[in-house]
């Protein structure tokens, strides 16, 4: 199966085949890190950049990475291609919004051949949304089943202030059309005191009515910022939506951190992401490789192994191979989230991806 990249074709960029000899999923040990963790669940950032700015994944005067320094799509697309044949499963495709990346759909068109010759399970994406009006039928045409949509609340204006200018209406849009399209949504609204915690009812409601699963996530200390004022354990959301809901234990497992409850009354799946409260580490089967080259062994610390001068420096991707499974061997135990520690991971989330 060939790769397209009509830009790339035009400069004379276009990425070669893989090589006869390469190994496939079969003759290549699967990656497994100190503790006995299987890591098949790889997500890739293609940008830092966003067309909003959500102020728990950014600062407001964001500076944005040189294009010179982001992997281009030929790159993303080989490094993909190692990790599936070393055992990866899931391919999760974030950003900051990975549908402003110029090229997209080239590249999430050759990934799909994972999919066609079974090496790949599942190909998805985490998005804010804005785009899928464009963008959904071509994900679908592509192999993309589901997607993620960050969305925090349902307020107009509340949404204006948390994304310092989107407009809800665009991706409410975006939501619908991804629907009408036939892509699964599982929306993800990140708890925030003071914010969004008088809507949790309302988007359990929403979401139950279009039959759209929900999960909502602890907001976390990362790019050094304090959160202390708009942290809210899971327990108090939980114990919110009991007040009005019937939970009911779910045994779903999506491949990521969410555990999940059953909502009685409109039969959807609500997840709960407690970074803080409860660590979900020892399940862990995932690493983030930024839009630089840089793969996090853990959302939770700061050190990253740079697997983009091995990339660069020889097109035999043996030596690759050899760099992703000397990271695995380094895959901490844990991670280090503490939101009485602000400090402890400098990253902003739209640098390591969602």
């Amino acid at each position: 199966m060939s790769c397209s990249f009509p830009l790339m074709d035009q400069l004379g960029l276009a990425p070669r085949p893989l090589s006869r000899d390469r190994a496939t999923p079969r003759e290549v040990a699967p990656l497994v890190d100190p503790f006995g963790r299987a890591v098949s669940y790889l997500r890739v950032s293609l940008t830092d950049r966003c067309n909003l700015r959500c102020h728990y994944c950014m600062a407001e005067d964001m500076t944005f990475l040189p294009k010179a320094d982001v992997l281009t799509l030929e790159e993303i697309d080989r490094l993909c291609a190692s990790f599936t044949a070393l055992g990866t499963r899931k391919l999760r495709l974030t950003g900051g919004e990975p549908l402003v990346r110029s090229g997209v759909m080239d590249l999430i068109r050759a990934l799909g051949r994972h999919l066609k010759s079974g090496a790949l399970d599942e190909l998805t994406l985490t998005t804010n949304g804005t785009l899928l009006t464009r963008y959904a039928k071509e994900l679908v045409a592509a192999g993309v089943r589901r997607v993620n949509v960050s969305l925090d609340t349902l307020d107009p204006d509340k949404f204006h202030a948390v994304t310092r200018f989107g407009q809800l209406a665009k991706v409410l849009d975006g939501i619908q059309a991804a629907a009408d399209a036939g892509l699964e949504i599982k929306i993800n609204a990140v708890a925030m005191k003071g914010i969004n915690d008088s809507e949790f009812h309302r988007l359990v409601s929403w979401c139950g009515e279009r039959g759209y699963d929900l999960t909502f996530i602890e907001i976390m200390p990362l790019g050094g910022i304090a959160r202390s004022e708009q942290y809210i354990p899971m327990s108090e959301v939980r114990a919110a939506l009991q007040a009005r809901f019937t939970l009911q234990p779910n045994s779903h497992r999506s491949g990521g951190p969410a555990r999940y409850m059953t909502v009685k009354e409109t039969g959807q799946r609500i997840g709960f992401i407690t970074p803080l409260t409860h660590s979900f580490c020892e399940s862990c089967n995932r690493v983030r490789l930024t839009c630089t080259g840089q793969l996090c062994l853990c959302l939770g610390q700061d050190d990253a192994i740079d697997l983009r001068a091995p990339l660069r420096r020889s097109r035999d991707d043996g030596q690759l191979i050899d760099a992703i499974r000397a990271a695995i061997r380094l895959k901490p135990k844990g991670h280090d989230f503490s939101i009485a520690r602000p400090g402890a991971v400098s990253r902003f989330i739209n640098v390591t991806g969602g």
